[in-house]
């Protein structure tokens, strides 16, 4: 609406024309108006010198911001994520390639930019130095030569006034056509004067804004690549979003539970037990049997609970010949009894190289219990074993549970946990292979707690199945339930990090119950299932290999107990860290 008023305003403010008529008369108002023309031309010099000039610093600029944006490129390309432990769940891996992504992106937008920059200076700077010099520079030129041929013409016709009219016919004719000379030369050059200030202000008005506006829209173009480049870019973004999220949800579950082992871990029993864990090392007492006796040499040892290695090194004083370092490999420990050997202290060895268990003796009592605990020795008594297989009471007494709650609490425990996890974890497009690897691991379950684990489940899916009210999806009652059916032996950091992938075997359970939970043990036939790569395999057998704790929670495990009878009194204080040991109390 505006434009209009403003174009009149502008033509109100324009010049007088300038016509080549008045070229012969050079009366003063001619001359204000050159006067006009000249200071517009000089005005329009100056503006393009400017013009260039911050031109070239718009393309060094960009130059310079498409140098530091490649580096920075080249810097995310460069990171790799580094996670804890041996295998990746499918958001790890999508965040692990993000800065990737996020490089090749920056590449192609940095791309079309450098060729942006590459033409710039042929699409506006070129253009408008050309038009100053020939154009501007031209006028400038044609100005001189008319005030000088106007000078001259004056110049004459001042002396040519100031002739005597005494003079010669001849002399008075010689004055009269030199005078007309100069009279032609400077209509000449006011005629092409006033010719090139209108060439120069009819084209500035194209070739001055035709640079610009090539050099706009190539900026306007490489904005509307970068715009489409964003919309590709928005399904991964989105996707990536989604990793975090989900990410962000298995720290936060996993954070407080990582928070309280560390603090168990500064209690110092539970300091002591951790040593068990280490490789354990001090000097034991071997029992050598030879041809005409027994004899005990020292050694100092050193036990690998990893590979089950024990490393002698003989440290006698005065042995006769000299022998070598031992390595042997660990069947089971188990400790002496008191009226079996003459010795103290003492526990026996069965090892893979000798047919015979190995003696050894300890430097105390408190000495032979670290070593026993570091080999998983076992006391060498009769151990009454109760069974905790399940029956039919169990059975009633969960069905009894799960109608209580889908009858009156489904909705409201629902809500009291969705909070904590109200994001849905993303499904992979591998679900065929990790349906087999589940389908397999839970028929290999007894057929109890494989009917405990299917009671359970189908629980679960009819309380998702009402996710629009309670918001418990599959993927939060995964959050819920993983770590509770499948937690580990031990409680350690690394069991802490593989609770998200037990998180995500139970929302497959959930997911593909009907496709898991068939009556007849077929393996789930998949087109797919052998092409995946050995990193997916690797990824899902770590998530597989936890559902093989399903047994701890259906009872399938026997808890031993202490003995029924006493022992001698040194027995009594003995160590009965068991190989299976005592189940730990949330399983119980």
């Amino acid at each position: 609406r505006r434009a209009p008023s403003h174009f009149c305003a502008v033509q109100n403010m324009g010049h007088p024309t300038l016509e080549f008529s008045a070229c012969y008369l050079d009366s003063p108002d001619f001359r204000e108006t050159l006067k006009c023309y000249e200071l517009e031309l000089e005005r329009t010099s100056k503006f393009l010198k400017e013009l260039i000039k911050d031109g070239n610093s718009v393309i060094t600029a960009i130059k310079a911001y498409s140098v530091a944006v490649q580096k920075f490129s080249q810097t995310l390309n460069l990171f790799q994520f580094d996670f804890i432990g041996d295998s990746l769940t499918d958001d790890e891996i999508n965040i692990a390639q993000s800065f990737q992504e996020f490089a090749v992106l920056l590449q192609d937008v940095e791309h079309d930019r450098m060729m942006l920059v590459q033409n710039a200076s042929d699409l506006l700077i070129k253009p408008l130095e050309k038009f100053r010099k020939e154009q501007i520079g031209v006028t400038k030129e044609k100005r001189k030569k008319f005030e000088k041929e106007s000078e001259k013409y004056y110049s004459q016709l001042d002396k040519h006034l100031n002739l005597s009219a005494k003079k010669k016919e001849s002399q008075l004719q010689e004055a009269d056509d030199l005078l007309e000379k100069e009279r032609v030369n400077f209509y000449e050059s006011s005629v092409e004067y006033v010719y090139q200030i209108h060439q120069v202000q009819d084209r500035k008005k194209f070739d001055v804004v035709e640079p610009v506006l090539a050099f706009l829209h190539s900026i306007l173009t490489l904005n509307n690549l970068t715009v489409e480049m964003t919309q590709d870019f928005m399904p991964y973004k989105q996707e990536l979003q989604l990793s975090l999220q989900n990410t962000r949800n298995n720290y936060e579950s996993t954070r407080e539970e990582l928070e309280e082992l560390m603090k168990r871990m500064t209690n110092p029993l539970q300091i002591c037990k951790m040593h068990s864990f280490l490789p354990m090392e001090g000097y034991l007492y071997c029992q050598e049997k030879w041809a005409l006796g027994v004899s005990w040499v020292k050694y100092y040892c050193k036990y690998h609970k990893e590979g089950r290695l024990l490393f002698m090194v003989p440290c006698e004083q005065k042995t006769t010949t000299k022998q070598g370092p031992t390595q042997l490999t660990l069947k089971s420990c188990i400790r002496r009894k008191t009226d079996s050997i003459d010795k103290r202290f003492c526990f026996d060895v069965e090892t893979i190289e000798r047919n015979s268990p190995v003696t050894f003796q300890a430097l105390s009592e408190g000495d032979r219990k670290l070593w026993m605990e570091a080999m998983d020795g076992k006391e060498p008594v009769s151990l009454f074993i109760y069974s905790l297989e399940l029956n039919e009471v169990g059975f009633k007494f969960v069905r009894k549970c799960i109608n209580y709650i889908e009858t009156r609490g489904k909705l409201s425990v629902g809500r009291s946990v969705a909070s904590s996890c109200p994001f849905r974890g993303c499904k992979s497009d591998n679900l065929d292979f990790r349906l087999s690897e589940i389908h397999s691991l839970t028929y290999k379950l007894p057929e109890k707690n494989r009917e405990m684990l299917e009671m359970l489940i189908k629980h679960l899916v009819n309380v998702c199945s009402h996710s629009d009210e309670n918001l418990m999806t599959p993927s939060n009652m995964a959050v819920i339930f993983g770590p509770t059916l499948m937690r580990a032996k031990e409680e350690t950091v690394a069991a802490m990090l593989d609770i998200k992938f037990q998180n995500i075997v139970v929302e497959i359970l959930i997911e593909d119950y009907k496709k898991v939970q068939v009556q007849r043990r077929q393996p789930l036939q998949s087109k797919n299932r052998w092409r995946y790569s050995n990193e997916q395999r690797k990824q899902w057998s770590a998530a597989a290999v936890v559902i093989t704790d399903f047994q701890w929670f259906a009872g399938g495990q026997h808890r031993p107990t202490r003995p029924s009878s006493t022992d001698h009194a040194e027995e009594t204080t003995a160590n009965h860290n068991l190989q299976s040991g005592p189940l730990p109390a949330h399983r119980e």
